[in-house]
């Protein structure tokens, strides 16, 4: 399985956080990365977003094919994240649109086994996929990539 942990891209500072808008730049980071998915990826990817506006529009700029879940909102955990998804056996791959500090402490914990607070840059996607080897299943980190190295 196919796990690609993407927090939203820059958005302005503003009330209520819900709300909150992408600003210009946080538009290209989500075109940026976007694009690179599209041509990474296969149709039958799922994609999961959080209620909030700046999510809902960097997964749009993805697809207009997306799901909304509170389970991946502001504050959730990486349990939620994980159970959403279906890890490790989503039949697809599956995005998640998320926030920080989330992201990073689903990452921590697929990687280390220990949910720690690991940054997350604004637009930036982290690829984790799941093996079995030798009778034992396996995090791999397939990509981290930063929508300024796009």
């Amino acid at each position: 399985m196919d796990l690609i942990l993407w927090r939203h891209a820059e958005a302005h500072d503003t009330l209520p956080d819900h709300d909150r808008q992408l600003t210009p730049l946080g538009e290209q980071q989500a075109q940026r990365i976007a694009q690179w998915l599209k041509s990474s990826l296969g149709d039958s990817v799922r994609v999961i977003a959080s209620p909030a506006a700046r999510t809902q529009s960097t997964a749009a700029a993805l697809t207009e094919h997306y799901e909304t879940s509170r389970l991946v909102g502001v504050g959730s955990t990486a349990a939620e994240i994980l159970k959403i998804a279906q890890w490790p056996h989503s039949p697809r791959p599956v995005i998640i649109v998320g926030h920080q500090p989330c992201m990073g402490r689903t990452a921590s914990f697929l990687l280390s086994g220990q949910e720690d607070n690991w940054s997350v840059r604004k637009g930036a996607i982290w690829w984790l996929s799941y093996r079995e080897r030798n009778g034992a299943g396996q995090v791999v980190l397939r990509a981290v990539l930063n929508p300024d190295f796009v």
